[in-house]
Parts: C-alpha cells; sequence; structure tokens
C-alpha cells in the first residue's frame, strides 16, 4: 500500500499490517480449523484496525476484514446477470442410472473413457462470487440460472469467504461459483436463541441459509455464522487449469474454501464406491449432503459437451434415497400462485422425518390427487425429496378407508377469487387466470413493476405488499390512478415525500413500455419476455391478440399449445378485458409500433449468440438488431445456431461454437451482416 495525501505513513504501514495478520487469521481458522490466535488477540487487532481506519477513512478498502459487519439496509436486490449461466443438474438414483448416463455422455462424445471428480452435494444455496484483481468486487444468488439477485454487502460478512485472493496467478476477472450453508451446530445454536428470544424457528439449515442470505439489512446476516464452499470456475478471463480437479487445486492456493472431501475416480465402480463412503460419512458431517455430484475432469470436454435444456451433459447428481414416514392426511387443501397455478397439499398429522417435523406435503397436481387416489383420512407415506421438500407418495398398504371416504374433488373455481379455472391437459396444471384473483396479486404486482416489465423505479417487495394489503391498488390499472391516494401511501411504513414522488414519476414513465413489456407484466403463465416480443411482433396490437384464436396463437414462432391455450383463455376472461381498457384508458402502450423486419434481410429467420464485449455497441444493443431484422438472438450455443458473434473477452460460448463448428464472426463482419452482407465465411477468432 502506498502512502495517501491524509494518512502518515505509520497509519498507512500499521494497517495493512493488522488486514494481512487479521485476513490470515480468518483463513486458519475458517479454512484450515488451525487458528493461531487467541479470540482476545484477534479482538485486539481488529479493534486497533478500526481505530486506524475511522482517523484515516482514506485508508478504508473493500478487502479490510473490518467491512465483514455489514452494511445499512437495501430496500431490494439489484438484478445480476450471470456472465455464464448457472446451469442446474440432472438428476440419478442408483448404480443402473449413473452407468447410463455415464454411457449416454461417453457415446455423444464419440469417446470409450474419461476420469471424473466426485464432489459432495452441499445442501445450502448456489452463488456466484466474483473478484477483480483478486478483490472480492460482486456476489449474486443463482436466481433462474440466467438473472440472479446482488448480495454482495450480505456475502461479504461470511467469514469463510475471502475478501481478497492470494496468488500470482489469479485472474484479473474470476468469476466462482459455490454453495453457502449454515453449519448444523450453529443452526441449533442458532435456532434455540431464536426460540428463547420468542421468535419463530427455522425448519432446516438450508432454509436458514437462504433466509440469512436474503436479508435486506446485511447486518443482520453478519451475525448468522454462514459458511460457504467453493466448487468451479464460471466466467474468466486469462487462462484457465485444464481439469476440474487442478481448477479445485488453484482455487485452494488461491485461499478459498474447497471441501475437503472430493476425490477423482476413473470408472463408474470407483463413483458408485466413492457415493456409498459418502452415504455412510454423511452423519458425522457439520453440514448437510443430499448427494454426491459427478462431473468429468477434463474442462475441455466438458465444453464440447455443453448442455441440454439447463442440465449440463457433463454432470449429474446422485441423489441419495429420501427419508420416509408413515402419517396420515388430514385435510386436502390448495395454494394458488403468482402465475395462477393451483397447487394441491396436504395437511398432515404431524411426523418427523429425518430430524424435521413435517406438518404438510405437496400433492403435485390433480392428475397425481387422481392417479394414487389420495383422500383424507388417508394413511400414507411421505417422503422429504432432496431432504428439503415434503411429499405424500402413495398410500400405505394397511390403509382402511371408512364408509364416508370419498375421491377428493379438484375444485373447479379459484377458491381465492371464485372465478373458473383453466385446466389444461398437456401440462397437468389447473390455472386460475383471473388478473384480479387476491392471492396471486401481491407478487403479480411485484412481477409487473419489475425491470424486465414495465420497470417501475420504487416498487418492489415489499411496497408491492403494503399497497396491496392495505387496498390501496386493488387491480393492476389502480396504480395509473394512485396519485389520488397520496395520504395513504405517505401513512405507509418508509415512504416519505421523495419516495412518492420518485413513485409517482416510474409509473408516468411505464406508460411509454413496449407492448412486448406489457403482455410479459401481464403475468399471464408461459408469456416471458421473449414470448411476450414475439407475440407483440406478430399481431402488433393488443386488440388483435385479444381476437386471435388458439390455432391463430400457434402460427406465432415458440408458442406452444399450453401457452396458445392459456394466453386464448387470459384474453377472453371479462375482468382481465375490461383492465386491459382500463390500461389503455390510462395512456399505456398497446401497439408495436418497431418497424416491420425486411423480408428480404439475409438474417431473417437465423439464430445468433453474441458474446464477448463489443466495441462499436453493448451486448443488449446487438441482440435488439438482430431481432429487429427478423433474427433470433439466443443465450446458448447449440447446432441450430446459424453464428456466433464473438467479442474482446468471448468465454466458453466461442469454445462451444468452435467445437460445433458454428461460424464465428467478428465485429465488422457483424456490422456488415447488419448492413445486409450475407458472410460468405467465418473469421477465425
Amino acid at each position: 500500500m502506498t502512502k495517501t495525501d491524509s494518512a502518515p505513513e505509520s497509519a498507512v504501514s500499521r494497517a495493512s499490517e493488522l488486514r494481512d495478520a487479521l485476513n490470515r487469521a480468518n483463513h486458519l481458522y475458517y479454512i484450515e480449523s488451525a487458528p493461531d490466535l487467541t479470540d482476545a488477540e484477534y479482538d485486539a487487532l481488529m479493534r486497533e484496525l478500526r481505530e486506524i481506519e475511522a482517523q484515516h477513512p482514506d485508508l478504508l478498502t473493500p478487502d479490510s476484514p473490518t467491512q465483514r459487519v455489514g452494511s445499512p439496509p437495501s430496500s431490494e436486490f439489484a438484478e445480476v446477470v450471470h456472465p455464464v449461466p448457472m446451469l442446474s443438474l440432472g438428476n440419478v438414483f442408483d448404480e443402473d442410472g449413473l452407468r447410463a448416463w455415464y454411457e449416454r455422455t461417453m457415446a455423444f462424445a464419440e469417446i470409450d473413457d474419461a476420469p471424473m471428480v466426485c464432489e459432495l452435494k452441499i445442501d445450502g444455496l448456489a452463488i456466484s462470487v466474483t473478484y477483480r484483481d483478486g478483490v472480492l468486487a460482486q456476489a449474486a444468488t443463482r436466481g433462474d440460472g440466467l438473472r440472479g439477485e446482488d448480495v454482495t454487502p450480505n456475502v461479504r460478512t461470511i467469514r469463510s469467504v475471502p475478501l481478497r485472493l492470494n496468488g500470482d496467478d489469479v485472474p484479473a476477472v474470476i468469476e466462482l461459483r459455490g454453495e453457502v450453508y449454515f453449519p448444523n451446530s450453529a443452526f441449533e445454536a442458532f435456532n434455540k436463541e431464536r426460540e428463547e428470544a420468542g421468535l419463530p424457528t427455522y425448519a432446516n439449515p438450508r432454509n436458514s441459509a437462504s433466509g440469512s442470505l436474503r436479508q435486506l439489512d446485511s447486518a443482520e446476516t453478519a451475525r448468522r455464522p454462514l459458511a460457504m464452499f467453493f466448487y468451479s470456475f464460471g466466467y474468466a478471463e486469462g487462462e484457465m487449469p485444464a481439469t476440474q480437479w487442478e481448477a479445485l487445486q488453484a482455487m485452494r492456493r488461491w485461499g478459498l474454501p474447497v471441501n475437503p472431501w472430493t476425490r477423482r475416480a476413473e470408472t463408474v465402480e470407483e463413483v458408485a464406491a466413492a457415493v456409498k463412503t459418502a452415504g455412510e460419512e454423511r452423519a458425522e458431517l457439520d453440514y448437510g449432503i443430499d448427494g454426491v455430484v459427478i462431473k468429468l475432469d477434463s474442462i475441455a470436454l466438458q465444453n464440447s459437451l455443453g448442455s441440454v435444456g439447463r442440465d449440463p451433459r457433463w454432470a449429474t447428481a446422485y441423489k441419495f434415497p429420501a427419508e420416509q414416514a408413515r402419517t396420515r392426511i388430514n385435510h386436502i387443501r390448495v395454494n394458488v400462485g403468482r402465475t395462477g397455478n393451483l397447487t394441491p397439499w396436504a395437511e398432515l398429522e404431524p411426523v418427523n422425518v429425518g430430524g424435521v417435523t413435517v406438518r404438510r406435503a405437496t400433492l403435485h397436481n390433480k392428475d397425481e390427487i387422481e392417479r394414487k387416489d389420495f383422500r383424507e383420512g388417508d394413511w400414507v407415506i411421505i417422503q422429504r425429496a432432496g431432504d428439503v421438500i415434503p411429499q405424500v407418495v402413495k398410500v400405505t398398504d394397511d390403509n382402511v378407508r371408512g364408509k364416508d371416504s370419498v375421491p377428493y374433488t379438484f375444485p373447479e373455481t379459484c377458491p381465492a377469487c371464485e372465478e373458473p379455472t383453466l385446466d389444461t391437459e398437456e401440462d397437468a396444471a389447473v390455472r386460475c387466470v383471473n388478473a384480479e384473483c387476491p392471492a396471486q396479486f401481491e407478487r403479480l404486482l411485484e412481477h409487473f413493476a419489475s425491470r424486465g416489465a414495465m420497470d417501475i423505479e420504487g416498487l418492489g417487495e415489499r411496497l408491492a405488499q403494503d399497497l396491496a394489503r392495505n387496498g390501496i391498488v386493488k387491480r393492476l390499472s389502480e396504480l395509473y390512478s394512485i396519485e389520488d391516494r397520496q395520504e395513504e401511501l405517505a401513512e405507509l411504513e418508509g415512504m416519505g415525500e421523495k419516495k412518492i414522488t420518485n413513485l409517482l414519476e416510474g409509473i408516468e414513465k411505464s406508460k411509454a413500455q413496449p407492448l412486448s413489456r406489457l403482455l410479459f407484466a401481464l403475468g399471464i403463465n408461459g408469456v416471458g419476455g421473449e414470448a411476450g416480443e414475439w407475440l407483440a411482433r406478430h399481431f402488433r396490437t393488443m386488440q388483435r391478440i385479444q381476437s386471435a384464436t388458439v390455432d391463430e396463437l400457434l402460427e406465432v414462432d415458440g408458442i406452444g399449445p399450453v401457452t396458445a391455450q392459456t394466453v386464448h383463455e387470459w384474453m377472453n376472461l371479462p375482468v382481465n378485458t375490461t383492465m386491459i381498457e382500463e390500461l389503455e384508458l390510462a395512456g399505456l402502450t398497446l401497439e408495436d409500433d418497431s418497424p416491420e423486419p425486411p423480408a428480404d434481410h439475409p438474417m431473417r429467420g437465423l439464430t445468433l449468440v453474441v458474446t464477448g464485449t463489443l466495441e462499436t455497441m453493448s451486448r443488449s444493443d446487438a441482440e435488439s438488431r438482430i431481432k429487429a431484422l427478423g433474427g433470433k438472438a439466443s443465450g446458448s450455443v447449440s447446432k441450430k445456431t446459424a453464428y456466433v458473434v464473438a467479442g474482446a473477452n468471448a468465454g466458453s460460448k466461442l469454445q462451444k461454437a468452435q467445437d460445433l463448428g458454428v461460424p464465428v464472426l467478428d465485429e465488422e463482419t457483424f456490422n456488415r451482416f447488419l448492413e445486409g452482407e450475407l458472410p460468405t465465411e467465418a473469421v477465425a477468432q
């Protein structure tokens, strides 16, 4: 560290020494389990560093151990787009399934065998952590795999997560993935403290870890003893390890906590033996696991295999058998979700399953109830799938039904609003499509205002709840007359004059959002951001969408039978029709005024993937221009991809394009393509 203008050289030097000593102590205590300082010695060093930083604020750095205490509460979490998608994992449940996955993967790769790495599947919350120049810069939840929530202040409070990485080979930018968990011993102590304080206790360590990490007040997260294991790279700049095993060693070398159980395997038999060992040692661990993750060791092979859907072909999770118990169904209830799905659940006679008292369990859907003939009063077998979600498996063999036992009748109207429901055979779902359904409305209002939808600044989860629960907004259209209820707004917690002004301005600005965003914002099941664009560009007006038949909706590229049926039902429900009329009167955009894609442009109908950093435009601008010309902008490379546009620091997508033989365009060629010049050959990268 260099001397600053305001701090004396002695303070600069001492602050640097203290930071190094405290960071080293944290690493030894939380990662190596070999502390070299007593608690009193550690506290004394921390007090001294805080005093120096208080006297000389310019010496405060992001990687200072004093920054683990948390920051002031946030009003909401910002969205983070993952530079490389955080994929989910497919599952196998026995050795036959494991062997089938391995043989299928080898056949796809056209090789006979490949080494693997076995890692414990930690029962926690997946997190990505980005370091820039070795310093922790950002942390985000997995979210939907493409976009997560920024939880940087909260992750900074986790003692086992280093604020600065060590080593000369740390990349300039490296995004790392791992699992945040709540140690079992700490969870028990934490729950006991909450119980003694008269607070509700958490059901299990995983829920506690998730809830702790999503505290808007990171100082509250700092009071909870979370921990983390890192297990893979995401995005990185520079040369990376060639294998998963080497990647884990690099992470250890840089000071990151990596699970010590991890082992290599050459054959399926060795993997099966490792899984058996993990199951035997499971009870002795101080953290929950629900299986073993098996990955092909070669990073190059991983990149060439890619993914199917959102599951990588090169990895799978060998899940442990779920723990089961016998109990009785007292009542069958139905919940209504944000998108209107009616989900049945069983109110149970309380029973202990794997150390957790279970009082309710999912019944999945209407078809499952009918197929297995679940009834109130039945004795059933329940299990915790993945050791987390309780579900009813089957009626017990010794179940005896009384004369008053009758088959369960699924409601034909929504239990929350009493409007008729939509029963779709294709996905076995029963839905309420009433946009004013009170059971859906809080979440719908939050979704309507979100960034990908109407982007109303200041209207997040908490305010959406307050507006709905206080009756200030009972339907989406009422949001646009909320200026008449400013006195009621002022009575809400945290709503001062400035926040009310910002809210009203945000609502007014949202009127200019395009039709595609409005379609997404309405929360119609199956209509995401892309589907909203497809519908808007095909029909051009809300009125034409409302009058479209199911067959006409099916003509839209990308719209399938279930979504077509849902959109048709939603648009023809009288309460929704009335709401759209009110939104039109409020001044919202109900027409797509974007120019029609030119019929003769060579990009029309082609799928392109943009990766890396472009000099003349942002990635989102490039994707918008592709769509405007009738092309499709995809986030993943496949054999159906026509071209990959590669800018600077292009990562795994470029590698996958090269592996699949997909033509790669540099930015200059892409710009000529936008002007109508069809590329004659791919440009080498």
